[in-house]
């Protein structure tokens, strides 16, 4: 029966699995996510797993229940990564999942539902700039126009596909139909600092982040920086330094979470005023309704400023992504597990990030367990978790697990 410590031993291996060679680098069809798939592949298969690729490049593993071909209880999360990555975001939870799928590989011969495991390709969508590619080709919400994304050496993502042994005229069966899947489970570092403060191992996730990105353009006017005096000034610059400061005092006394990760200033020139200035906006929320009530405070807010400073304002939303609530009987059969650690009260805690389960919610019902991560750092080399959590997770997955199997028979 496979261990935390075997798990955190995994975790270590695949970390060595890197397309760089003095950090953690391992993008959509590589590679080093090839090694990745050999590495997990041999697990599956020891843990009595029927493995195969499928044609977005996710590493799939299946044990049958009562009889073939029965919908399947698919657990899982991602093997790629970002650059520069820790060792456990996304890996941890395909890890968890194999793991549990040994520990239960006796009991499944006589569930009403198989068992699956995938290792999904780029959630992180370092490589095309597009995220989820995995999942929603699992989901069935691939669009063929991704073929000509190109990654930073021309290469297209249909190419890429092809040198990694794909077809992208198979792309199609990748997908799972809602009579394919009984749910979806995934187990994942927190992310975040909330369950370390409460003293908790464990998290049952009650939504992922509902998000939109906005480009905002404050318009001045770029004039000689000695010869301008300030009442003459629209300095588009200071508008969106003010701007950016509004933001952070509006949504740090909200429920919701907003980061400006990128500005570009023009002409850019040290003697010069500043004429145009644009900065980023990441927008996230439990609802979209919250989301989208921030989003509309936010620009008044932006355009009164501006205004008042003569300076003009233009939004463009680059990207939105609805909150995907986890199916409430998913969220008790994970309560159930965590309470069976020994936790009496489990901590609900909403994603910030985003996950694969937003894109598999489209053809299945979705849950989530958070596992605790030193000081909530992720997506850097930092990334710490602690044996003592995984084993209470490793523990808790496995009897929610067992929990679905056993309320599916009674959902059928």
């Amino acid at each position: 029966m496979t261990t935390a410590a075997q798990v955190l031993a995994r975790c270590d291996a695949l970390a060595a699995c890197s397309d760089h060679p003095e950090h953690l680098d391992r993008a959509h069809l590589t590679p080093a996510l090839a090694a990745a798939h050999g590495l997990v592949e041999a697990w599956m298969t020891a843990a009595g797993l029927r493995t195969w690729r499928d044609q977005a490049g996710n590493l799939c593993g299946r044990v049958e229940g009562r009889e073939p071909g029965l919908p399947a209880l698919l657990l899982g999360s991602h093997l790629d990564t970002v650059p520069d990555a820790g060792r456990y975001d996304g890996m941890l939870g395909v890890l968890l999942a194999v793991a549990v799928a040994d520990r239960l590989r006796d009991e499944v011969a006589s569930w009403p539902c198989a068992l699956e495991v995938v290792g999904f390709t780029d959630e992180e969508g370092a490589r095309f700039g597009t995220a989820l590619l995995g999942s929603r080709a699992l989901a069935g919400t691939w669009d063929d126009a991704w073929w000509d994304l190109r990654d930073a050496d021309g290469v297209t993502l249909a190419e890429a596909a092809r040198d990694f042994g794909l077809d992208p005229a198979l792309i199609g069966t990748a997908a799972r139909r809602p009579a394919d899947l009984v749910a979806y489970l995934e187990a994942h570092i927190e992310q975040g600092p909330l369950l370390q403060d409460a003293d908790r191992s464990l998290g049952v996730v009650t939504t992922i982040a509902g998000a939109r990105r906005l480009r905002v353009e404050v318009v001045g006017e770029a004039r000689h920086a000695g010869g301008t005096p300030y009442p003459r000034r629209r300095d588009a610059l200071v508008g969106a330094a003010e701007a950016i400061v509004l933001i952070e005092r509006t949504v740090r006394e909200s429920g919701a979470i907003a980061t400006v990760g990128q500005i570009d200033v023009a002409p850019g020139a040290v003697n010069v005023i500043p004429g145009r200035a644009v900065f980023s906006v990441d927008l996230r929320a439990a609802s979209d309704a919250e989301r989208d009530a921030m989003r509309d405070t936010l620009l008044a807010g932006i355009e009164a400023g501006c205004a008042a400073r003569g300076l003009g304002v233009r939004v463009t939303d680059l990207y939105a992504a609805p909150a995907t609530p986890c199916a409430g009987w998913l969220r008790d059969a994970l309560r159930d597990g965590v309470v069976a650690t020994g936790d009496a009260d489990p901590v609900d805690v909403w994603s910030r990030a985003g996950h694969d389960g937003m894109a598999v919610s489209q053809v299945t019902d979705v849950g989530m367990l958070f596992l605790r991560c030193h000081d909530g750092i992720s997506h850097h080399p930092d990334e710490a978790v602690r044996e003592v959590d995984v084993a209470a997770g490793l523990d808790a997955f496995t009897t929610a697990v067992r929990a679905v199997a056993a309320r599916a028979a009674v959902r059928a």
